[in-house]
């Protein structure tokens, strides 16, 4: 079920709303417990099972950790259960996302020493496999590290595990960072408030932009990059830099929003990352639950930058192969990750110092663009394809054997306007503004000026539902990128 859906917004958000709202408090879990589960079989009921399956394995293991942790004589069983019950968790990654890869890649190698291929079974991509298992390791390491009390209610830690706003598509949400909020947690109809406000938000940045975004992207990304022109390639990756961003941090604010309107808090996903003046600032900006839960679960593990230089580098460059990987199971993916694992040596090595030195236009510049190369790794089916596309990226042609004009319309190019400007922060600024000026002006005439906004305020966002709803209607193209991670 999508978020941008009319089925969501119109029937199973409310019902969940209301039964969560009427039901007292000790009820609250198990009835969203109930509803995450609809949520996630709505899509493909087949797969119900292997997420109850995750999450009663997370729970046993999590038990027996937690009875032996604090056992001085008996630590190394629960260092035994911890390894067993991670190497569950990826095991069921692995299998479920990267069987096909690997048993197709054990057939090029037999195929050139003469032995028989191997079957490749038809394995369906779980949806939400990479997040749900990745909150399920958070929650064993967590419990064994002890930075959070072993959870001894399974309907407590499936919620944590399966929470409908965050179950497909994230954010990765640790279990120390929301487990408190499980057993108390409060809705002030300000909290409220502003939880339906940011999920609009983000239903726009999806609806509006991203879907309208992804139209110019699929028609470029399924021609050959030799029939098309360098201009047309380079505003395909343009908009596919705005697409996956929007799309993405569209979904993180409808999940950061329907988690305040249920009473959750959680972290911030995106900040503004096509501002950064370095790749590192960017990965501070960009999928922050994912960069943060790499840097704390395995590269401060491996010990981080405080081992010699070579070993530093070392694990980042596995941490951006894993972050790769963890994308999806191609060569295209790992390459992707390896190129910003590469950028952040290289910055170690002392570009930084000279990205410092540069006017801030031409260090975002620098970053931009070589998001915006990567991305086509991101972006294209396979490796081969990537290659000549950023070939003609910078071999310059003129010569086409497509027309893409016909979808360039002044709808797009208005929706282009809002995309860049947005991304570059430009509407907060607006609103620091306003706070000035709000600041600057007489008392009386403060009251005029806020209630004036407020109206403002709550027509457009009105507004703006409103028109999602009638472009949900016309049944436009509205799938997830995300979805298939």
């Amino acid at each position: 079920m999508l978020f941008s859906s009319l089925t969501f917004i119109y029937i199973f958000l409310p019902l969940v709303l209301i039964a969560h709202t009427l039901l007292p408090f000790r009820y609250k879990n198990a009835t969203l417990f109930f509803f995450s589960l609809i949520f996630y079989a709505w899509g493909n009921v087949s797969y119900l099972a292997l997420l109850v399956f995750s999450i009663a394995a997370n729970y046993f293991f999590g038990r027996l950790i937690g009875r032996f942790i604090d056992l001085e004589h008996k630590k190394k069983k629960a260092l035994l259960y911890l390894f067993i019950g991670v190497a569950l968790n990826v095991a069921l990654l692995v299998f479920f996302k990267y069987t096909g890869f690997i048993l197709h890649n054990i057939n090029k190698f037999s195929d050139l020493a003469g032995f028989n291929a191997l079957s490749i079974p038809e394995i369906l991509l779980p949806l939400g496999i990479s997040f749900f298992t990745f909150q399920g390791l958070s929650y064993l390491i967590d419990v064994y590290r002890g930075h959070s009390n072993v959870q001894k209610n399974f309907i407590n830690l499936g919620l944590y595990i399966s929470l409908f706003p965050q179950l497909i598509a994230g954010p990765i949400v640790r279990y120390h960072d929301i487990d408190n909020q499980l057993m108390k947690r409060k809705i002030g109809r300000r909290k409220f408030a502003v939880g339906i406000e940011r999920f609009i938000i983000g239903l726009v940045k999806k609806v509006l932009l991203a879907n309208s975004f992804a139209l110019i992207v699929d028609k470029t990304f399924v021609v050959s990059p030799d029939a098309m022109s360098t201009s047309q390639v380079w505003m395909g990756i343009i908009f596919y830099s705005l697409q996956i961003y929007y799309d993405f941090a569209g979904y993180s604010d409808m999940a950061i929003g329907l988690g305040k309107m249920l009473g959750f808090d959680f972290l911030e996903n995106f900040n503004f990352p096509y501002i950064s003046r370095s790749v590192r600032e960017f990965w501070r900006r960009w999928h922050i639950s994912l960069s943060s839960w790499f840097r704390d679960y395995v590269y401060i593990p491996l010990g981080g930058s405080r081992k010699s230089g070579g070993r530093t580098y070392f694990n980042l460059i596995l941490v951006f192969f894993l972050t790769g990987f963890w994308h999806g199971a191609g060569f295209s993916f790992i390459v992707w990750g390896l190129m910003h694992g590469f950028m952040m040596i290289v910055e170690r090595l002392g570009f930084s110092k000279v990205l410092k030195k540069m006017p801030s236009v031409i260090s975002n510049l620098y970053v931009v663009l070589f998001v915006m190369v990567t991305w086509v790794f991101f972006r294209a089916e396979n490796l081969p394809y990537a290659i000549a596309y950023v070939k003609k990226m910078f071999i310059y042609s003129s010569d086409t054997t497509i027309n893409l004009g016909l979808y360039y319309t002044s709808q797009l190019y208005f929706y282009l306007i809002l995309g860049v400007l947005g991304a570059y922060g430009f509407f907060p600024l607006l609103y620091k503004g306003f706070l000035k000026i709000y600041k600057s002006v007489n008392s009386q005439f403060r009251k005029v000026l806020l209630c004036s906004y407020d109206s403002l305020h709550l027509i457009v966002i009105v507004v703006l539902l409103l028109f999602t709803t009638i472009i949900l209607l016309t049944g436009s193209y509205n799938p997830f990128i995300y979805f298939r991670f």
